[in-house]
């Protein structure tokens, strides 16, 4: 269970992108994140992975308060936790089947870590992983020269999975992916949530596929959140609340 209280986040120019947000979110749960460019989304996922300090607020995990937590429990915090950017954060020159094994870098032996090297088990561990996003296939392929955008996607889904995350935080995961890909790629994250209890929050602008996949609607605008519905079909009403 992960408890915000009063998230602010300002910055150093005076603006305040995130106003006192405060919620809960429970195992399992499949956040969609809309909102209009500028509406904090990207800033709100960034906080929550703790990549941004935040101005004000409380952070509890689990019934750990994070804000002030030893440096250990916010290295378990960061270990856990995944952030899926835009543009997948895969390395160009491994394959799709070493891309996943680096996942795993907190979790191998340091001198695995310094040659790259896969135990037999780890190779099996990284295979298991591709083929729960249905990459198995694409295990040997290099992402920016054989797998798609939405497959690179998929690839940087089960490099989360390898690392132990239990919460994945996903930036716009779909943009720029055609209509199949992108729906292949939530059905994935929904499946995640269904069968392993995994909490999702998901920025997106694409309403259909947030309503069809979320299990829950956050509707940001100005840095608060202004509609927090399970997942259904937006009124016009709510639409026009957020965007």
């Amino acid at each position: 269970m992960i408890i915000v209280r009063n998230l602010t986040k300002t910055l150093n120019d005076g603006q305040t992108v995130l106003s006192k947000l405060s919620f809960q979110i429970d195992k399992g749960e499949f956040i969609a994140l809309i909102g209009a460019s500028g509406s904090g989304k990207s800033m709100l996922l960034s906080c929550l992975a703790l990549r941004e300090k935040w101005t004000e607020g409380t952070l509890i995990v689990d019934g750990t308060e994070l804000s002030h937590a030893k440096w250990l429990d916010r290295l378990k915090l960061l270990k856990e936790w995944a952030l899926l950017e835009e543009k997948p954060a895969l390395h160009p020159k491994k394959n799709a089947l070493k891309n996943v094994f680096s996942g795993r870098f907190f979790q191998v032996s340091w001198w695995r870590r310094l040659t790259g090297t896969m135990s037999t088990e780890e190779h099996i561990r990284a295979m298991d992983y591709l083929e729960r996003v249905g990459l198995l296939d694409k295990a040997k392929m290099l992402p920016a020269e054989k797998l798609s955008g939405g497959e690179q996607q998929r690839v940087a889904i089960a490099k989360a999975l390898a690392q132990g995350a239990k919460v994945i935080l996903a930036d716009e995961p779909t943009k720029g992916l055609d209509p199949e890909s992108s729906s292949k790629v939530l059905h994935d994250l929904r499946e995640l949530c269904k069968t392993q209890d995994i909490i999702v929050v998901c920025a997106t602008q694409n309403l259909e596929l947030a309503e069809r996949n979320a299990t829950r609607i956050w509707g940001l605008k100005e840095g608060k959140i202004v509609l927090d519905i399970p997942a259904r079909k937006l009124t016009q009403r709510e639409k026009d609340m957020v965007l």
